[in-house]
C-alpha cells in the first residue's frame, strides 16, 4: 500500500509537469499522460510515432468524470459498463474539456472507465483524464508484459512506475462506438 501511495505521488508529479508516464493500466502497460494537455499528447504521438489523426483512449476514474468530458453519455453506455466483463473502452460522440490533438476527426473520443486500482487511485488523486495507448511503437505488437517493453519507449518517457510484479490483464480492452443517434458498432472484441 505505501509503495502504491508512493508511485501515485511519483506519477502525479510527472503528469503535471506535461511529461509522459509509463504504467500497468487495466490491460495491459501503458504509455500516460494528462488527457487535457496538448503539448503532452503531442509526445505521445512522437514517442509512439504514430499518426496524430489516430486517436488515443482516455482513462477516467469514474462516470462523474466521464461525464465531466463527454457532452451526452447514452444510458445505454452504463449498462454496456455495468455488464461487461472485462475491461471496456466506449467511443462517444461531442466530448470536452480534453486536449484537442485527442479528439478523432469525427469529434469522438474513446474512454475507459478505469477498472484497476492503481489507475483508478491515480486518476483521482489527479483530478483529469489520463491518455492510455499500449506501450510499443506503431506497427509494432503490443507487449504482453514488462519484459517486452522496447528501450526505445522505456527512455521516452519521464517516469516508469515501479510496480513490474503487478499482474495485468495483458489483453486489450473491447471497443464500443456508441453513437448518440443510438447506432452500436463493436469495433474491437
Amino acid at each position: 500500500m505505501k509503495n502504491l501511495a508512493k508511485e501515485i505521488n511519483a506519477c502525479l508529479k510527472v503528469l503535471q509537469q506535461g511529461g509522459l508516464i509509463l504504467y500497468p493500466t487495466d490491460t495491459v502497460w501503458g504509455i500516460g499522460c494528462d488527457a487535457t494537455d496538448e503539448a503532452a499528447v503531442q509526445k505521445v504521438y512522437a514517442l509512439k510515432n504514430r499518426d496524430d489523426r489516430k486517436a488515443l483512449i482516455c482513462l477516467v476514474a469514474n462516470d462523474a468524470m466521464l461525464e465531466r468530458h463527454v457532452e451526452n453519455v447514452p444510458d445505454l453506455a452504463y449498462d454496456i459498463l455495468d455488464l461487461s466483463t472485462k475491461p471496456t473502452t466506449i467511443i462517444y460522440d461531442a466530448p470536452k474539456g480534453v486536449a484537442k490533438n485527442l479528439i478523432a476527426s469525427d469529434d469522438t473520443l474513446a474512454v475507459r472507465v478505469a477498472s484497476d486500482k492503481f489507475c483508478r487511485n491515480l486518476i483521482n488523486k489527479f483530478r483529469k483524464p489520463i491518455v492510455s495507448t499500449s506501450a510499443n511503437v506503431s506497427g509494432e505488437p503490443s507487449p504482453r508484459d514488462f519484459q517486452e517493453i522496447s528501450e526505445a519507449i522505456l527512455r521516452g518517457v519521464d517516469y516508469v512506475v515501479n510496480l513490474q510484479s503487478e499482474q495485468l490483464n495483458s489483453l486489450p480492452s473491447s471497443i464500443i462506438r456508441l453513437a448518440n443517434d443510438g447506432k452500436v458498432k463493436i469495433i474491437r472484441e
